[in-house]
């Protein structure tokens, strides 16, 4: 398939369900990327595989890609550099983050620097400090990654397991540009983002990407989840990123052609309201 056919077959299936953020047509699920390329140090013995399936999910219509400095000490970056080689660069929506230990200004250029060069890009869609960090100064690092977008380095900047407190002091040192997003962890075993941090960037138009959505695998379902599954013919681990899709972006890791095609599944339907509710007020994901 070439890229004009890519990009033909993925925007068929995305247009019909695209959000927006940061004025880009997004999908309403996207890829995460953390354990391809290694966890904690470089691991190049799936690279063949891990690159082949972020191509799957764009070709099937997943345009967002969540990946880190971190993420297998740069390596992740780079796979999903040599993924997106021959699409169309604005059609896709590109996420990864500056590890804690370089949140000073010249920490945070230089990690986005290395981003862009091991991913070969001109600029990401969003750059998120990955995690709060007690002894960085907010001050200098909010108006560091503020730079970034005008400079053109990034399109927009977030953050990640931000809680409320942290996040409205990030929010107070970012005037220019603001928080666009936070990247949390969320799934059917642990919705106590629901109680706080959700609500509050809502209210405040911060998008939430949730991390982690199927529980590293975790979520298998109650009677209760698996009888709703039934009724609308889709599977537990669809029904489980339908109900985080009403509040979230959710970010699941897929490989192959058959486990992506199982995710997108998630997508082009909606809970009712009386199951959404049952899934919240119940313990469906156990």
């Amino acid at each position: 398939m070439v890229a004009g056919e890519r990009n033909g077959a993925r925007m068929a299936w995305a247009g019909k369900m695209a959000d927006k953020l940061l004025g880009k047509k997004i999908s309403p699920m996207g890829i995460g990327t953390w354990g391809m390329g290694g966890w904690l140090i470089a691991d190049r013995s799936n690279d063949k595989d891990d690159t082949k399936s972020i191509r799957i999910a764009i070709d099937n219509g997943i345009n967002v890609i969540d990946t880190a400095e971190m993420y297998g000490r740069g390596h992740s970056e780079e796979i999903v550099g040599k993924a997106i080689e021959g699409y169309e660069r604005e059609e896709l929506f590109i996420v990864t983050k500056v590890w804690p230990t370089h949140l000073d200004r010249k920490g945070i250029l230089k990690a986005i620097d290395g981003s862009l060069r091991r991913m070969n890009l001109k600029y990401v869609d969003l750059y998120l400090v990955h995690w709060p960090s007690p002894i960085a100064d907010m001050k200098i690092v909010m108006r560091t990654m503020e730079d970034l977008v005008d400079n053109g380095t990034a399109r927009g900047i977030g953050v990640s397991n931000f809680g409320v407190a942290a996040l409205e002091g990030a929010m107070e040192e970012s005037k220019r540009h603001g928080i666009s997003a936070n990247e949390i962890r969320y799934n059917l075993l642990d919705r106590s983002a629901e109680r706080d941090t959700i609500p509050f960037c809502e209210k405040n138009r911060i998008k939430v990407i949730a991390y982690s959505p199927l529980a590293r695998g975790k979520v298998s379902g109650s009677d209760a989840l698996a009888e709703i599954a039934g009724r609308y013919k889709k599977d537990v681990v669809q029904v489980s990123l339908n109900y985080l899709m009403k509040r979230s972006l959710p970010i699941p890791k897929a490989r192959g052609a058959r486990h992506i095609k199982d995710i997108i599944g998630a997508a082009g339907w909606k809970l009712s309201a009386k199951d959404y509710n049952k899934i919240k007020n119940g313990e469906p994901g156990r």
